[in-house]
């Protein structure tokens, strides 16, 4: 997936891991629980579109003058069309060895937001420094809400 993602494997989170770990060993198939991570995953992030906030709850950089003079919408960062909220997706690979979930957008310009960085000399807004606004990741309840998303699955 170009631009900017995260990976959910059953080598990242340890409690995650675990869970992730219990249900391979009982040979399920983990597409329907990696699913609905993944739906789960698509609200959380759009909603952080709306809050203008990262993972952990901490407010977006605010757009310098340079970035409002330019946009016809002003009241909202990373969102001009809506382009970067409205394509999120998900994909799962699932075998009898391990699972993950890679949740991210293809949009190009996703990695210079989630990261920062420094524009090309040739774009729209040369040489500008743009801080990272972090928009992809797992909170501390995002995590939790996994783990108990992944519970309902396991076979006792």
């Amino acid at each position: 997936m170009a631009g900017s993602s995260i990976k959910i494997t059953t080598k990242g989170d340890r409690a995650i891991s675990e869970v992730l770990q219990q249900l391979l060993d009982q040979s399920q198939d983990l597409t329907p629980a990696l699913n609905d991570i993944g739906e789960y995953l698509l609200e959380t992030h759009q909603q952080r579109f709306i809050d203008q906030q990262t993972p952990d709850g901490t407010p977006w950089e605010p757009l310098s003058p340079t970035t409002l003079a330019r946009k016809r919408r002003d009241d909202r960062i990373l969102t001009e069309e809506g382009n970067l909220a409205n394509n999120l997706h998900y994909q799962i690979t699932n075998d009898s060895s391990s699972a993950s979930l890679e949740f991210g957008s293809n949009e190009v310009y996703a990695a210079m937001h989630q990261f920062g960085g420094t524009t090309s000399p040739r774009s729209m807004m040369p040489n500008q420094d743009i801080p990272a606004r972090e928009f992809l990741g797992l909170a501390d309840k995002d995590e939790q809400q996994i783990l108990q998303m992944l519970s309902r699955f396991l076979v006792v």
